[in-house]
């Protein structure tokens, strides 16, 4: 949730730029630094704590032998995955704008590359809305980015359902232990375990009850006249909601296994379903941890070690398979979608 919140207000501000008290440049520029700040960090810490590792040479020497065995074959499979992990995606907002206008699914698909391209150098890739909303008549861009955050928004639920369940394993199964009563992880896993269902809970009776949101903006006063760009939002029907989860679940568990399926060709020996289990504890985090789009990655990598690294002690392997995953799901379609907005007409005549 606090990532859709995020993406609400930040785009809240991107187009009601009256209410901003720092100027845009002035905003880059503290995006850019508090990222770069963060990446640096981020990395040296993963550096230290990987070339402190006895077993450094051993790691290289096991990844090496697995590319040499299997890993291409791997990498082929995963690159493949990638166009069913992004056109499930777009199959998402083809049906989203629907409403608003129709476009074919080859359009769809180009709409999320040209968003993943704008969105890798902005805060929780909010430009993802904005590359999307390229495609669509002037008058339907600002309501298209209520429905786009519809499907952000159920990606999120599946993300949470996922993460609680690998939560659940973690906590009972694989979190540290502590003589210290106070420090209990059965106590305070299950606090967190318990806080977040409810909010799960919630989460998923307000996305089935959209018509809440709407009314929110309809009765504050400040709001009231944003209310026809979200009025899009009450048009889906429960049958339309319901499809959009498993559209969402379909493409959790495709990049998913992308990274299973990485790890495995860089040599990391673990147990598939006690990987997918601590996977969804990593998707869980970063999903509600705000990130600056150039610290990602550090991000990733440092949560990435600390929980499959209970699996396996190839921190190498883990942290290549995390800028393996991020360059094939990120940063080719960033190319691909940043050539397609070539051809984009931003202005258009109706």
């Amino acid at each position: 949730m606090p990532r859709i919140i995020f993406d609400l207000f930040a785009n809240h501000r991107l187009f009601l730029p009256k209410l901003i008290n720092l100027n845009k440049s002035t905003k880059i520029i503290l995006n850019y630094a508090l990222g770069i700040i963060l990446f640096v960090w981020l990395g040296y810490s993963i550096y230290t704590q990987v070339t402190h590792r006895d077993n450094l040479d051993e790691s290289f020497r096991q990844m090496r032998e697995s590319l040499h065995q299997k890993g291409w074959t791997g990498i082929f499979l995963v690159v493949v995955l990638m166009f069913f992990n992004w056109g499930f995606e777009a199959r998402k907002w083809q049906m989203l704008v629907r409403p608003l206008e129709k476009i074919s699914f080859i359009k769809a698909f180009s709409a999320i590359l040209s968003g993943v391209s704008i969105s890798i150098n902005t805060p929780n890739r909010i430009g993802e809305y904005g590359g999307r909303v390229l495609y669509l008549q002037n008058h339907n861009k600002l309501k298209a980015i209520a429905a786009t955050i519809v499907g952000s928004f159920s990606q999120l639920i599946v993300t949470v359902i996922f993460g609680l369940i690998g939560l659940i394993y973690y906590i009972h199964n694989l979190a540290p232990r502590d003589g210290s009563r106070y420090l209990n992880p059965d106590f305070w896993g299950n606090l967190v375990l318990g806080v977040l269902v409810i909010i799960c809970a919630l989460t998923i009776l307000l996305y089935f009850r959209l018509r809440l949101i709407l009314a929110v903006f309809e009765k504050v006063r400040w709001l009231r006249k944003l209310s026809v760009f979200v009025q899009i939002i009450v048009r889906y029907s429960p049958a339309q909601l319901r499809y959009l989860l498993l559209l969402s679940a379909l493409r959790y568990l495709v990049f998913s296994a992308q990274y299973l399926i990485l790890l495995d060709a860089l040599g990391v020996e673990f147990l598939w379903w006690q990987a997918f289990l601590l996977n969804s504890v990593i998707y869980l985090v970063m999903a509600v941890v705000p990130t600056i789009a150039i610290a990602e990655l550090g991000v990733r990598g440092k949560v990435s070690i600390f929980f499959l690294g209970l699996l396996s002690s190839n921190e190498v392997a883990i942290l290549a398979a995390t800028g393996g995953i991020w360059l094939i799901n990120l940063f080719l379609p960033a190319i691909a979608g940043t050539v397609l907005l070539l051809g984009v007409k931003i202005i258009k005549e109706k």
